[in-house]
């Protein structure tokens, strides 16, 4: 096992001459959010106490042969696994004892979780990725991403959400490892939609709960949902902004067509008919470090949608 020092615990205060982490730099940047979710068709989540490493699965106390298994298991399903736990400061010496783990279905239709127990690491080889796994949920699950030794910014943003999450929703509520995008924390992923939202606070984290629980997304916050292409996220994210439907199912993707000029065409279902979404890649003009971590600036990446026409029913 790979021992893990404990990770900062909540808000820490930064000096004036301190230079800015990467999502303080970001937000007054001003870096644009929509289609920046990670594109999976769901999630392996494994509950795994303690600090981790920059690595989760290999530098925690899970059995660095185990995650690596499970790693690449979750990756040939589709799957983005993530380790999870409670929010609150986690003593490094804890034994694991009795944990769970959730295989969540995100694709649009098939919205849910199977939940299951495990108790040896070694236990998750034998876990099936698919609906035999474990017993069925529809309830929310809301993962906020605290892993610090990943970058300091997740810890930092993310840990007063996820405690403000776990006053409101104790058992719906975990921390989690690196869900990407790192400059946009804090960073809370809504399962099973699979709904990546960034720059949330303790102050605006319930507005997001309470939104999916009634169908809908906030829209200012919203990064897009993982089942689909960055450049679909990007083109539903405008046509929310255009027609003002903001319920979590609006604007499915139909189809994506890389371009050979570099651009995308997105179909999005629309009533009867589809929109036709044009999609340009392009960078931003002001560079900044991307990560905590990052050794040089970089521009940051941006999707947007140059064209946004209405298709008939037979289109």
């Amino acid at each position: 096992m790979t021992s893990v020092a404990p990770e900062p615990a909540g808000q820490v205060e930064l000096p004036p001459s301190t230079p800015l982490r990467c999502s303080f730099a970001a937000e007054r940047r001003g870096d644009p959010m929509p289609g920046t979710a990670a594109p999976g068709m769901g999630f392996l989540l494994i509950e795994q106490p303690g600090p981790w490493g920059r690595l989760a699965l290999s530098q925690s106390q899970l059995d660095p042969a185990v995650g690596a298994a499970v790693s690449a298991r979750g990756v040939a399903a589709g799957l983005r696994v993530l380790l999870i736990r409670r929010p609150g400061r986690q003593p490094a010496d804890r034994e694991p004892g009795t944990r769970r783990f959730a295989v969540v279905d995100s694709r649009p239709g098939f919205e849910a979780a199977r939940w299951g127990t495990f108790v040896e690491d070694a236990d998750l080889l034998e876990v099936p990725l698919d609906a035999r796994a474990g017993t069925p949920s529809y309830d929310p699950i809301y993962l906020v991403c605290t892993h610090g030794r990943h970058d300091p910014c997740c810890a930092i943003r993310g840990r007063p959400v996820a405690a403000a999450l776990a006053e409101a929703r104790p058992e719906q509520t975990w921390e989690c490892s690196h869900v990407g995008g790192d400059r946009f924390a804090g960073n809370l992923v809504v399962l099973p939609h699979g709904l990546y939202y960034g720059r949330v606070t303790a102050q605006n984290a319930l507005e997001v709960v309470e939104a999916y629980e009634r169908g809908e997304v906030v829209l200012r916050l919203l990064r897009g949902r993982t089942r689909w292409l960055p450049a679909a996220q990007a083109a539903q994210h405008r046509a929310r902004e255009v027609y003002g439907d903001l319920s979590v199912d609006a604007f499915p993707a139909a189809g994506t067509l890389h371009l050979p000029d570099g651009r995308w065409q997105v179909r999005l279902r629309h009533g009867t008919g589809h929109l036709l979404a044009t999609v340009v890649g392009t960078a931003e003009a002001q560079m900044g470090l991307l990560t905590c971590h990052a050794t040089s600036p970089a521009h940051p990446p941006n999707l947007v949608v140059t064209n946004l026409v209405e298709l008939g029913a037979s289109s």
